[in-house]
């Protein structure tokens, strides 16, 4: 289960239940960083049915880049399978894609009107992703926006987020603040919940597991090419043999082995890597025998799916999604003295 933020701490949940919303990328099947940081969480959450909850797959952020039109569409399709084969059950929760919603694109532009210029060209990601590059979108210097009305046109109250989505999710409340400062509260604003699962770096011990970075392992590639990729997996730099002592608060295997294996594994993992007892492929082998006792299941799963299923699902959850959406935007419109209609 996810930690609450100090934010969130202050939300009283005891007299109604709080609203979750979180998005994530369609960039083609699920990698482990995607899993351990974010979907097993969405799962807890799902299964405890403390809380409402809704998740996005957020197509029109993923087209902010150059895209293949064919493409985009089939990693929609591979995200929505796993999401569901991951355990983020559609009866049981909102699970729809962001464009079926086209309220969504149409409270972006409302905001921006009350999105100040220089918080956009302040956020990490325009810069990481702009940089050096020929040609760069509009969509992705306004994508904080977009990020903004995701979460507003539910009226969430709680977004589970990783500390590198804090920055877009402050830009959110501070949006939700001058919408209501201007126009009359309309808008909750939402409360970040950080996921407590170690963040998980790439294969390359460079960065965060990214596809465009090619450091990921998806989720569920053949387990022979899974241990293959894992196999070679960037370890602790400074133990080039065996007989080395390993350091696994600074090796993202030993991160892995905190997300997946069991304590005593863990405290295994540490008494021989420092002791120099293991090398680094046996601590793998354990880990990749860990990892596959987990996915096992989801495979199975995955498995018994059709395509047919899978978009009926995704079509019921925007027709639920959208019933909010369309009472919050007569709201924002009639809020901001928009249309000439009552409806």
């Amino acid at each position: 289960m996810s930690q609450q933020s100090p934010l969130a701490s202050t939300l009283d949940m005891t007299k109604k239940p709080a609203r979750v919303f979180s998005g994530i990328q369609p960039t083609g099947e699920l990698h482990l960083g995607n899993y351990l940081g974010a979907v097993r969480t969405w799962r807890a959450q799902v299964e405890e049915g403390k809380d409402e909850t809704m998740f996005c797959i957020v197509d029109a952020h993923a087209i902010t880049v150059p895209y293949e039109a064919a493409e985009l569409r089939a990693k929609i399709d591979a995200f929505a399978i796993d999401l569901i084969a991951c355990g983020i059950d559609p009866e049981k929760t909102t699970l729809f894609v962001q464009s079926d919603v086209r309220e969504h694109t149409e409270l972006a532009w409302y905001l921006a009107s009350v999105t100040p210029y220089g918080d956009l060209g302040r956020m990490t990601q325009f810069k990481d992703k702009g940089e050096g590059k020929e040609f760069v979108s509009a969509a992705l210097f306004t994508y904080p926006v977009l990020m903004s009305a995701d979460i507003l046109l539910y009226k969430a109250t709680v977004v589970p987020v990783g500390e590198d989505q804090v920055q877009h999710l402050e830009l959110a409340r501070e949006t939700a603040r001058r919408f209501n400062h201007r126009f009359g509260e309309l808008f909750p604003e939402p409360k970040p919940r950080l996921s407590n699962t170690p963040r998980i770096m790439g294969l390359d011990g460079d960065s965060k597991m990214s596809k465009s970075k090619g450091n990921t392992i998806s989720l569920f590639e053949p387990k022979e090419e899974f241990w293959n990729k894992l196999r070679t997996a960037f370890t602790d730099p400074q133990r080039l043999r065996k007989s080395d002592p390993g350091r696994p608060e600074i090796c993202n295997i030993y991160t892995m082995h905190k997300a997946v294996s069991p304590k005593e594994t863990q405290d295994e993992v540490v008494a021989n890597c420092t002791g120099a007892k293991w090398g680094c492929v046996e601590c793998k082998k354990v880990l990749f025998e860990n990892f596959d006792k987990e996915l096992v299941p989801l495979r199975t799963k995955r498995e018994a799916l059709s395509m047919d299923h899978v978009r009926q699902a995704l079509g019921d959850g925007a027709s639920k999604a959208r019933r909010i959406a369309v009472e919050t935007m007569k709201e924002v419109r009639s809020a901001m003295g928009l249309g000439s209609l009552s409806t």
